[in-house]
């Protein structure tokens, strides 16, 4: 289980994230950045971020620590701006956190080198989770302490949007043409096969199990938080048997070119060359 803390100040906002996620600091002394149970996009959010995020730390990619945090609605009270303190009243309870990164920097492409491996990892993982929020336009990538980091998996495994359609998902393919390492010259196959066989079911049910059970009630269609848990594991369990062959990288089909800057473009076809 995730460790446990509570909120005992709002720090600040953040803004560039859509769900509007806030800095605070825990009664464990920590400073963590806070995903909210009231944030509009609900508490699949913050589901797919325990999930992604565990398996992600247990595949070797960095991730910051995550930990469940209480939060007192009585916090919102002193806080000025409107938008903050209704989001604040209405993520009483159970949220999300992760160790903030003092110092980090938002990923630059054109200045900060990623090794073909790391890159490949990185996509591979992405794939899997069928991340759309890495692209050139949204890294949602750190770089502390000269290393990278990834962050922000919200916007992933969108078919826990439509369990109905979670098979059919299982065996989509991954386009990776727009992804921000795209660039780097990513070796999939190696990531395939170091990371492939490391997707167990016993993983995936070990991570399934950090997800509170408060974020997993009254789904439709299930008897319980565990059905729920158990139907997470069954498609990402399939999707990491073969998803490797099925990742597009640098290819654009005729009817929808890329929308990448140029610079982005330059080093695709460039490295599409070699």
């Amino acid at each position: 289980m995730l460790p446990e803390v509570t909120a005992v100040r709002y720090v600040t906002p953040l803004r560039e994230g859509g769900s509007l996620p806030g800095i605070v600091e825990a009664d464990d002394l920590g400073t963590y950045v806070m995903k909210f149970t009231g944030a509009g996009q609900g508490r699949k959010t913050l589901v797919a971020e325990v999930i992604c995020g565990q398996l992600g730390r247990a595949l070797g990619l960095r991730v910051p620590d995550l930990a469940r945090i209480q939060l007192d609605p009585v916090i919102g009270r002193g806080e000025p701006d409107q938008e903050v303190q209704g989001l604040l009243k209405a993520s009483g309870g159970l949220n999300l956190a992760m160790d903030f990164l003092p110092g980090a920097l938002g990923f630059d492409p054109l200045a900060f080198e990623v090794s073909a491996a790391e890159a490949g990892r990185v996509i591979w993982f992405d794939a899997l989770i069928n991340n759309v929020d890495r692209s050139w336009r949204n890294p949602n990538l750190l770089v502390w302490h000269g290393e990278l980091w990834l962050i922000d998996h919200g916007a992933t495994m969108i078919w826990h949007h439509n369990w109905p359609g979670a098979a059919a998902a299982a065996g989509k393919p991954y386009d990776a043409s727009d992804h921000v390492l795209a660039t780097f010259g990513p070796d999939l196959a190696a990531a395939a096969a170091e990371l492939a066989p490391r997707v167990t079911e016993d993983l995936l049910t070990e991570v399934a199990a950090d997800v509170p059970d408060e974020w997993l009630a009254d789904e439709p269609g299930f008897d319980g938080p565990d059905a729920v848990r158990r139907r997470y594991v069954e498609v990402l369990l399939e999707r990491a048997r073969s998803i490797g062959d099925r990742i597009t990288v640098g290819e654009r089909s005729k009817d929808k070119p890329s929308q990448a800057p140029e610079w982005v473009r330059v080093r695709l076809d460039g490295r599409a060359g070699k």
